[in-house]
């Protein structure tokens, strides 16, 4: 009795230890996600090329983000095209309409590569890991290797349904992002050629539109 005694508390004591030691080499997807938004926390400004798909029609340009919230993206295709939030306004500079969008907007909510965009997702989805801790490449025959993490929405008032995001395992830096509304609409982001910390001007975030240009005021909330 006593020897079956010793037994089971031997194997109760090497399972405990084998699932500690194992248990080590864990990161959950919340606590991975919060060192990602912790470097992103780090970075005073970035720029980074960026390719954009919404529903299969392409768009590409450079993006610019300086600390707190300054975000500007300086379209290629479509040739000229600008995308501007200073913190406390949203500008969009069409070409192909010869317009100029604005709005008072109280946070950009641009771009889920910001630390801002970061906080949002902690806050109104739940994530996961979509094909486990490991990195795995990019896609098929990428040289890329990047963590998958998947968002769901907390509640049905937030605009996409699922958010995927893949971070690049060497940098902690977001590479992709894949956001699908509750309509199947996806877009989807590639950051890449990232240069971080520049020392960025605030000059960076004033633009001038073109004065031949119609403008839009308040075109988000317009019937």
């Amino acid at each position: 009795m006593l020897k079956k005694a010793k037994f089971t508390a031997l194997s109760a004591f090497f399972i405990f230890s084998f699932t500690s030691i194992s248990a080590q080499g864990i990161t959950t997807a919340s606590d991975f996600f919060k060192s990602v938004s912790d470097h992103y926390a780090t970075i005073s400004d970035y720029e980074a090329d960026v390719d954009i798909s919404v529903n299969g029609s392409q768009m590409s340009g450079k993006v610019s983000f300086k600390r707190p919230e300054m975000l500007r993206i300086d379209f290629t295709e479509p040739a000229e095209q600008v995308f501007l939030f200073n913190g406390d306004d949203l500008t969009i500079y069409l070409p192909g309409a010869s317009a100029i969008l604005e709005q008072s907007v109280s946070s950009s909510g641009a771009s889920a590569a910001t630390p801002q965009g970061l906080n949002l997702l902690r806050r109104y989805y739940t994530v996961a890991y979509e094909t486990g801790q490991d990195a795995v490449p990019l896609e098929d025959g990428s040289d890329e290797m990047v963590v998958n993490l998947i968002f769901y929405r907390r509640s049905a008032s937030e605009a996409f349904s699922e958010i995927k995001i893949s971070v690049e395992s060497s940098t902690l830096l977001v590479r992709r992002v894949i956001a699908t509304t509750p309509q199947n609409e996806t877009f989807t982001f590639d950051f890449y050629n990232y240069k971080l910390n520049t020392n960025m001007n605030d000059q960076r975030f004033i633009y001038e539109p073109p004065s031949s240009a119609n403008e839009y005021n308040n075109f988000l909330f317009s019937e």
